[in-house]
C-alpha cells in the first residue's frame, strides 16, 4: 500500500499510474473538498503521452487547446521567433493548454470511477511520522499522523511507502528536511487572469511578449468551447521584476487574490498589434498574484520508504511550461520503478535517482533566462522597433535563441518519440 500525501496533479496521477501498475494506494488530502481552481496550465508532450498511456487523451482533447506555436516578441510587439509547438514539431503527442482546475477534476474523476470513490480521504492533514520511518533498514509499514480538519483528533495509519505530493509548502518535505530549505524569490511577482476576447493568431498559440528584466506577458488560450464558438478564453500572466533577485518573498500562495490597481501601472499603455494589454487584465474575471519561487535542488528526496513527487520535490519557475508536466513524469515512473523492484526502498531510490537527473538542471536553467536576453538585445537595437528579425539579430543569434528556448521546454523529440512506456504490463 503507497499512501500519497496530496491530491494535486501529481499525485491524483501518481495514483492512477499504481493502480494501473497492479499497486494499492489511497490518497490523503487536507481540504475538506476538492474544487477546480486555478488558472491555465502547459502540459508539454511529454506529459500528454502518459496521461494517454493512462486511458485520457480523448478526454484531455475534449479538455484543453492543443497548442500549435510560441511566438516570442518584444516590448513593442515585434516577433523576434515563433517556434511550432507539439505534434508540428514533431512529437507524436500534443502540448495542451488547459485550465489547472479541470485538468485535476478530470484526474479525480478518474481515480474515483477506477480506484473507488473512498480512496482520497479529505480533511485529513499530514502531521508526521513513526520514530522509525525513515531508517532504510527499517521494516514496513511506516506509521504515519494525520489530524482531522473537522474534529482537530490525531490519527495513525500505516503505508508500505509514503509519497509526498503536497506541494511546495509540503508537510512532508518539512519532515525530511527540516533545516536550510527555504524559498528563493526571483524578484518578480506574477499576475495571473483568464479573460475572453478575440482569438489570438490562429487561436492556438502561446504568446511571450517582452522580458524578465522588466515585464513579461504571456498569453494563450485553454478553453476549447470558446474556441468552437470563435471567442477565445485567454490565460495570462503578467511577470514584473518587483525587487532584486533574493529579497523576502510575500506570501507565496497559489490562491491569493492579486488587485488591478497593483498590476495596472506596469502595463499602462502597452498595447500591441495583436494584444491590447491593459484591456486583457482589466477584463479579467479575477486576479491571483504570486511571487516567482522556487527551492534549491535537494541532495536527496527522500528517506527509507519515504519520498517526495512534484513540487514538493522540485518546485521550480514556470519557464518552459515544466512545473505540472515534471509532476506527472514523476508519478508515472514512480510506479514503474516500485512495480518492477522486489524491495520498496530500492524502488524509491531507483525513482528518486532517475527524476533528480532530470528536474535538477530544470530548476537550474530556470534561472538563467537566454531567450530573454536575446529578446533584450534585439530590444536594445531597435528600441523603435523593426519589420523582419534579421534586421537586428544575426541568423547565428536567432539559432542560440532556439537552442535556448529547447533547453527548457523541450524534450528531444526521436528520444520521446522512441522511448519505451512506462506503463507496467498487468
Amino acid at each position: 500500500m503507497v499512501m500519497i500525501i496530496g491530491a494535486g496533479i501529481g499525485g491524483l496521477t501518481a495514483a492512477l499510474s499504481l493502480h494501473a501498475a497492479g499497486i494499492d494506494c489511497t490518497i490523503v488530502e487536507a481540504v475538506p473538498e476538492l474544487k477546480p481552481l486555478g488558472v491555465g496550465i502547459n502540459l508539454q508532450p511529454h506529459a500528454v503521452r502518459e496521461l494517454e498511456e493512462l486511458g485520457l487523451g480523448e478526454e484531455l482533447l475534449r479538455t484543453g487547446i492543443p497548442t500549435s506555436a510560441l511566438s516570442y516578441a518584444t516590448r513593442r510587439g515585434d516577433i523576434v521567433l515563433t517556434v511550432p509547438r507539439g505534434q508540428a514539431a514533431g512529437y507524436r503527442w500534443p502540448q495542451l493548454s488547459i485550465h489547472r482546475g479541470n485538468l485535476q477534476m478530470l484526474l479525480l474523476r478518474a481515480v474515483t470511477e477506477r480506484l473507488g470513490a473512498d480512496v482520497v480521504r479529505t480533511g485529513l492533514s499530514f502531521e508526521g511520522f513513526g520514530p522509525r520511518a525513515l531508517e532504510p533498514a527499517a521494516p514496513g509499514p511506516v506509521t504515519v499522523r494525520l489530524r482531522e480538519s473537522a474534529t482537530g483528533r490525531l490519527v495513525e495509519d500505516g503505508a508500505d511507502v509514503v509519497i509526498g505530493a503536497d506541494g511546495v509548502h509540503s508537510a512532508v518535505r518539512a519532515r525530511l528536511h527540516p533545516r536550510g530549505d527555504e524559498l528563493r524569490w526571483s524578484g518578480i511577482t506574477m499576475w495571473r487572469g483568464i479573460t475572453e476576447r478575440d482569438p489570438l493568431f490562429d487561436g492556438a498559440t502561446m504568446v511571450v511578449a517582452g522580458t524578465q528584466y522588466g515585464t513579461k506577458i504571456v498569453a494563450y488560450p485553454i478553453c476549447p468551447e470558446a474556441r468552437a464558438n470563435g471567442r477565445a478564453m485567454v490565460n495570462w500572466v503578467t511577470e514584473v521584476r518587483t525587487a532584486p533577485a533574493g529579497a523576502p518573498a510575500s506570501e507565496a500562495d497559489w490562491w491569493r487574490s492579486g488587485r488591478l490597481e497593483d498590476v495596472r501601472p506596469y502595463v499602462s499603455g502597452w498595447v500591441l498589434p495583436f494584444l491590447d494589454v491593459p484591456e486583457l487584465i482589466a477584463m479579467a474575471g479575477r486576479i491571483l498574484e504570486y511571487p516567482m519561487v522556487d527551492k534549491a535542488p535537494l541532495p536527496r528526496w527522500g528517506a527509507g520508504r519515504v519520498s517526495l513527487l512534484g513540487d514538493a520535490a522540485h518546485p521550480m519557475y514556470p519557464v518552459g511550461s515544466n512545473g505540472g508536466s515534471q509532476a506527472i513524469l514523476d508519478a508515472r515512473y514512480l510506479a514503474l520503478a516500485l512495480a518492477t523492484e522486489p524491495d520498496p526502498v530500492a524502488g524509491l531510490a531507483r525513482y528518486e535517482h532517475e527524476r533528480r537527473r532530470q528536474t535538477d538542471g530544470l530548476v537550474r536553467s530556470g534561472h538563467r533566462f537566454e531567450v530573454d536576453d536575446l529578446v533584450r538585445l534585439a530590444e536594445q537595437r531597435a528600441p523603435g522597433g523593426f519589420t523582419d528579425v534579421s534586421e537586428v539579430l544575426t541568423a547565428q543569434e536567432l539559432s542560440e535563441m532556439t537552442a535556448a528556448h529547447r533547453r527548457v521546454a523541450d524534450m528531444d523529440v526521436r528520444a520521446l518519440n522512441e522511448r519505451p512506456s512506462w506503463s507496467v504490463p498487468r
